[in-house]
C-alpha cells in the first residue's frame, strides 16, 4: 500500500502539517498528563479508522511505559477496569467530540460535566485542543491512505 499523496512532499499539505505539529508540541506542555493524551489520541483514532495514528501512537505510548492491556483495552474502555475515572471522562468526551455528526446535539453536558470534574480549565483547554487535533491528523492520513505499520517510536521528535 503506498499513500495517494505525499504530504509532507506537497507544499500545501506539508505547510499544513507543519503548523499541526506545532500545534501538537504547544499541547505537549500541558498539565493534561501524558498518558491520558495518548489515550486521547488512540481513541479517535480507532474510531476514525486511522491506522498510521493508532501504530504511531500505541507504539509511542508504550514506548512511554503504559502497558500492553490498556492499550489493547483502549477501545472497550467502558467495560474495562484499568482507566480511572479521569481517564474514563477523557475518552467519553474524545467519543463525543469525534462523532460530532452521530449525535444529535454533539458533546452532551453530562460528558462536559463529568470532565469538568477530573480536569481543571487550563486541562479542559488542552483536552478539547487535542481532541481537535488528532481528528484532524486522522481525516489527513485517512484520505491520503497514509500506511501503517513502520512508525518507530518518537520518529516525528
Amino acid at each position: 500500500m503506498s499513500a495517494r499523496l505525499d504530504t509532507f512532499g506537497n507544499a500545501t499539505a506539508g505547510r499544513f502539517l507543519k503548523h499541526l505539529v506545532s500545534a501538537n508540541h504547544g499541547l505537549a506542555g500541558s498539565t493534561l498528563p501524558p498518558a491520558t493524551q495518548e489515550l486521547v489520541k488512540i481513541r479517535a483514532s480507532q474510531i476514525n479508522g486511522c491506522g498510521f495514528c493508532i501504530d504511531m501512537h500505541t507504539k509511542d505510548a508504550e514506548a512511554a511505559g503504559e502497558t500492553s492491556v490498556r492499550l489493547h483495552l483502549v477501545a472497550g474502555w467502558r467495560e474495562a477496569t484499568v482507566f480511572t475515572d479521569a481517564e474514563r471522562a477523557a475518552l467519553e468526551l474524545t467519543e463525543q467530540g469525534t462523532r460530532i455528526a452521530d449525535a444529535a446535539g454533539g458533546v452532551t453536558d453530562e460528558a462536559w460535566a463529568n470532565a469538568a470534574a477530573h480536569y481543571d480549565e487550563e486541562q479542559l483547554g488542552a483536552l478539547v485542543s487535542l481532541i481537535a487535533l488528532i481528528n484532524a491528523f486522522n481525516r489527513m492520513n485517512v484520505i491520503a491512505q497514509q500506511p501503517a505499520g513502520t512508525y518507530r517510536p518518537g520518529q516525528f521528535g
